[in-house]
């Protein structure tokens, strides 16, 4: 890594951002490779790897990734953003971007929070789950990315994973990256901890994102 980190002590968006990184450098792709960040903790990868990278605006990180595709085909793009960034803001681009079959992979760091703002309800929070806007626990069900997607787009490739899942977590952006190449929508959504708006820490983080997987079962889809 270029240089240190400004995630909060134990966030799992580290993980994601270094084993996407190791797979660059595997593929020797690095010079080929162009992430754009949503706003939102992602935003604080701004200079995390040293990649080309830019900044977009909140919830516009999927169409400004498909849009830098246009201008550059020959490049690959990555759209990086949190679950607030994908499933409420940004809904439109993502679902309009999968169902033109864009070539591009979206990465989705999903920790059933706002945590940026401070852990309000999000689109992923889950049933039951207290947050700071939802003190008695949230009385809905999350939205299910992998389902909203494949209904508008049957070819895109679709997985999710968890940060306690680092070899799966690998094959899956290893897969959606190949999807690219072949001219296909590509979205890996991974369950990520969040021990500050959690308030947990130690083992109990692996604990919170086994319970996650109840409502978000990983694998492919």
């Amino acid at each position: 890594m270029s240089k240190d980190s400004k995630f909060c002590p134990g966030c799992g968006q580290t993980m994601i951002l270094q084993t996407l990184y190791r797979i660059l450098q595997e593929q020797k792709s690095e010079e080929k490779a162009v992430l754009g960040l949503d706003i939102g903790c992602s935003l604080l990868a701004w200079d995390f790897l040293p990649i080309n990278t830019f900044q977009t605006h909140h919830g516009r990180v999927t169409a400004t990734m498909v849009g830098f595709n246009r201008a550059r085909p020959d490049l690959l793009s990555f759209a990086y953003t949190g679950d607030g960034g994908a499933y409420a803001i940004g809904l439109q681009s993502l679902l309009w971007a999968a169902k033109r079959n864009d070539p591009v992979t979206v990465i989705v760091a999903n920790n059933a929070v706002y945590a940026m703002t401070g852990g309000q309800t999000a689109p992923t929070t889950m049933k039951d789950q207290k947050t700071d806007t939802s003190p008695s626990g949230y009385d809905a069900d999350p939205v299910d990315g992998m389902k909203l997607i494949r209904s508008v787009n049957e070819k895109a490739y679709l997985a999710r994973g968890a940060v306690n899942e680092m070899k799966d977590m690998k094959m899956y952006l290893e897969k959606a990256i190949q999807a690219q190449r072949d001219g296909n929508f590509a979205m890996v959504e991974i369950l990520s901890f969040c021990p500050t708006n959690w308030r947990v820490k130690g083992k109990e983080m692996i604990e919170y994102v086994d319970n996650m997987k109840t409502a978000f079962p990983t694998g492919e889809f």
